[in-house]
């Protein structure tokens, strides 16, 4: 039997573009995310963009969102790419992957 916890979690993928890598930007998403109490991880992409994916409740993940289209202070970031999910991965804390 799931709890009423377990039943507000989901899951997104996020595509960050912009100036978003050597700024900080991952830990920028990591403090962001463990604030609000998502899992998941962060990693640069070989095409400059980050790749987010977060588990938690929806309206967490939503925050966070808000929060990377402005991100740390030397980035600019352009866009957002949410792709929702019901699927779970499982992660128990929030990581920076290389």
């Amino acid at each position: 039997m799931s709890t009423i916890y377990e039943k507000n979690i989901t899951s997104a993928h996020l595509l960050v573009s912009g100036q978003v890598q050597g700024v900080g930007f991952r830990k920028f998403s990591q403090a962001a995310a463990r604030m609000l109490a998502l899992s998941g991880a962060v990693r640069n992409l070989s095409d400059g963009r980050v790749e987010l994916q977060v588990e938690g409740d929806r309206k967490n993940i939503e925050a966070l969102i808000q929060s990377l289209r402005e991100g740390p202070a030397r980035a600019r970031v352009d866009r957002v790419d949410v792709s929702w999910d019901t699927k779970k991965k499982g992660y128990t804390a929030f990581s920076i992957s290389v």
